[in-house]
């Protein structure tokens, strides 16, 4: 038969916030600590340190990928260079009516829709924006039909698993 091929696709909000944190729980950003600089006084992420003022290690605007170092799953950007987009709807109040454990909104916009309606959720700050849109737990949008120099998008597919008793010689992964 067939292989089973599986679709890439953009992360929902709540996939993205688990590769961002690393494994690691509490974090306030990507890389795990509490500050934005290392001990060495240099930045971890591409960003704007304060309101006008932009970094002077040359991140003026989006680096090529890799330049800092990647969170503990090993991914890279997670926080700064270019927000990426999720496949969540931006709602104010999605919060109060979602559940803690299925805790994503979609909403797919019709063309005739508000554009209210048409917004989705962008996470890990970008080279224009300050810290605190760095941070794991921070969210904001962009409408969907929008395309900025700041956003980007990161691929992800769904893992269905294998059985651990066909071995991988059986396996169509490997």
């Amino acid at each position: 038969g067939e292989p089973f091929v599986q679709e890439y696709r953009l992360p929902t909000e709540s996939e993205w916030e688990y590769a961002a944190r690393g494994g690691l729980k509490g974090n306030m950003y990507p890389w795990g600590g509490y500050y934005t600089q290392n001990y060495k006084g240099c930045y971890v992420a591409n960003f704007k340190p304060m309101r006008g003022a932009y970094t002077p290690d040359g991140g003026i605007y989006m680096l090529v990928v890799a330049h800092y170092d990647p969170n503990e799953y090993g991914l890279y950007d997670m926080g700064g260079n270019v927000s990426e987009w999720t496949s969540n709807a931006f709602e104010e109040a999605a919060y109060s009516y979602t559940d803690d454990l299925n805790p994503d909104y979609t909403y797919e916009a019709l063309p005739d829709d508000p554009p209210v309606r048409k917004r989705k959720i962008i996470r890990g700050g970008s080279w224009k924006d300050i810290s605190w849109y760095m941070q794991c737990g921070t969210r904001t949008y962009e409408y969907q039909d929008s395309a900025k120099s700041y956003i980007g998008f990161r691929c992800v597919r769904s893992y269905l698993g294998r059985d651990f008793r066909d071995g991988s010689e059986g396996s169509q992964v490997y």
